[in-house]
């Protein structure tokens, strides 16, 4: 699927990557627990999946509890949401952000860095 995602997982990719969700990053195609996850903010436990026509929404439901169980928030949107309203879907997961806890804090330099080159000689 990463080699060959979906048009609208491409569209959405788009707007999530390089941190363009107010610096938030997240990672295409990530193995969580059982499953592979379309989109995944590590920061926020944040996932959200891209549905097309064919997903089975009971199966949907246990795979979101277990996820659920394991700390994760899923959202999800349509195949139909990217494709007609990317700008609200992407209001959405930026909406989602902001209201999910951090599960650490955002990462800042060490306060103790290695002298410059040190190890690197032998």
């Amino acid at each position: 699927m990463r080699r060959n995602p979906t048009e609208p997982e491409k569209w959405l990719w788009r707007s999530l990557s390089n941190g363009q969700a107010d610096g938030y990053k997240f990672r295409r195609q990530s193995v969580v627990n059982r499953f592979i996850a379309d989109f995944l903010c590590p920061q926020k436990a944040l996932i959200v999946e891209v549905d097309g026509d064919t997903h089975d929404e009971a199966k949907d439901r246990l795979r979101d509890d277990v996820l659920g169980a394991l700390g994760f928030r899923v959202l999800r949107v349509t195949n139909h949401d990217v494709m007609g309203n990317l700008d609200g879907v992407f209001a959405a997961i930026l909406t989602a952000l902001n209201a999910t806890p951090d599960c650490w804090a955002r990462p800042h330099p060490h306060p103790h860095p290695s002298p410059e080159g040190e190890g690197l000689e032998r």
